[in-house]
């Protein structure tokens, strides 16, 4: 009898690989015969961004082609989000897969034929806008995933959700959006997500290769904004006011020693950038008041509300020391990124089986953020793949949000296997 039990197991097992083996092959097939759609695809988008909550056209094109495939589409979701439900044939876990769909107001600089020649408005200006960090190669993989596993349909064992969410770089000023809206609406519980996956270029990482990361991956993202009140007086005679922009450069100074001198930084990065500083109207006169912002980026809660109680404290001394007073005010733009560890091994065989054993490389956690986060109710794994072109040194590829922004775009294959693979290996 035990004899039989084991044989029994062995051809299980046997047949189980087997199974697996040719997915990944009918994956990898179908995924080569439309990839000059992918391409396709994702030229269009690039050429036609569209700012945060004004994916219009975007949402339009992902709508249509869902709709194509067969699946219910639902729209409108936190202003212009889409999500496509494709239940399979049998029963099974519901999953996940989301891609950004905006792009920045940023002027881009190259000279591609698919160049994006497009303005919009950001803030009340008139900007340049240009998909410089990747969400056009996001969504064109999603949608080549959604072709692919639409296709073999009657092998899916459950449910998949495709999320393609608006606002990842933030909403106008003054509105929601972003991944947290589309929670908020709900997108995660009807059907409930079991288990949620995305994916990012990265320019500076070899097209072909992934790479992974358990744990902490990406930094949570904080706006600060310190208003420092003085005394407006002539700038002949300063000793008759009290100077903002003597404080905000003590202020400057301050914070930077937050980083040098007073965060563990063995344990976890921390970042505190000042991006904008606003005071004065007038070269001989000393302001009464002036602002300075930025944005705070750290890797672990803890270290997180750590920086944020320093920088009042700093901002606070300071100004008192010199006879001002501040306001400081802090806002969570996304939390730390935190890969599930007991997903990503579970996972980790499917990326292998996309880009190959040899291509799948364990990563370091960065200090740029993702509002992917909002997503991390349910196990989560978040991940990169290459977008630099083979050979090209990593120093001098253009990074991201800048006018020069580039991708690889012949490899877009391995983000689309991944998806695949992953789906039908959960």
């Amino acid at each position: 009898m035990i004899r039989v039990v084991v044989a029994f197991l062995v051809l299980f097992s046997f047949s189980t690989t087997t199974l697996a083996v040719d997915m990944s092959r009918e994956i990898d097939a179908a995924t080569t015969k439309i990839m000059p759609k992918i391409i396709e695809w994702r030229r269009h988008i690039h050429q036609n961004p569209e700012l945060g909550n004004r994916e219009v056209k975007t949402a339009k094109y992902i709508e249509d082609h869902l709709r194509r495939l067969g699946m219910e589409v639902r729209t409108g979701i936190a202003k212009t989000g889409v999500v496509g439900i494709l239940k399979g044939a049998q029963p099974g876990p519901v999953i996940g897969l989301r891609a950004d769909m905006d792009g920045l107001p940023v002027t881009e600089r190259n000279d591609l034929p698919f160049r994006s020649r497009a303005t919009g408005e950001y803030n009340g200006q008139t900007v340049g806008v240009m998909h410089a960090c990747g969400h056009d190669t996001h969504v064109a993989m999603l949608m080549g995933a959604a072709e692919v596993i639409a296709g073999m349909k009657d092998k899916l064992k459950g449910t998949v959700v495709f999320i393609f969410q608006p606002a990842e770089e933030g909403p106008p000023a003054g509105e929601e959006g972003g991944a947290s809206l589309m929670v908020k609406d709900g997108v995660m519980n009807n059907p409930k997500i079991e288990a949620i996956f995305g994916i990012h270029i990265n320019s500076r990482t070899e097209s072909g290769t992934i790479r992974y990361k358990s744990g902490s991956i990406m930094a949570a993202s904080d706006w600060f904004e310190i208003k420092i009140k003085g005394r407006q007086t002539h700038g002949a005679y300063p000793w008759l006011g009290t100077d903002p922009i003597a404080v905000a450069t003590q202020i400057y100074t301050g914070l930077q020693m937050i980083v040098a001198r007073r965060s563990d930084l063995p344990k976890a990065p921390v970042v505190i950038t000042v991006g904008r500083i606003n005071g004065g109207v007038r070269e001989n006169i000393i302001p009464e008041e002036l602002v300075m912002a930025g944005t705070i980026r750290t890797l672990d809660a803890e270290m997180q509300k750590d920086v944020h109680a320093k920088i009042r404290q700093t901002a606070k001394s300071i100004a008192e020391s010199m006879g001002a007073t501040v306001e400081v005010m802090i806002e969570t733009k996304a939390p730390v990124t935190h890969n599930t560890p007991s997903l990503v091994e579970k996972m980790l065989p499917s990326l292998q089986k996309a880009a190959g054993k040899e291509n799948v490389h364990l990563g370091e956690w960065v200090t740029g953020a993702e509002d992917f986060s909002y997503f991390q109710s349910v196990p989560s794994f978040y991940f990169t793949v290459g977008g630099m072109p083979k050979g090209m040194e990593p120093e001098k590829a253009p990074p991201h949000h800048t006018p020069d922004f580039y991708v690889d775009d012949s490899r877009l294959d391995v983000g689309v296997k991944a998806f695949a693979n992953i789906v039908f290996d959960f």
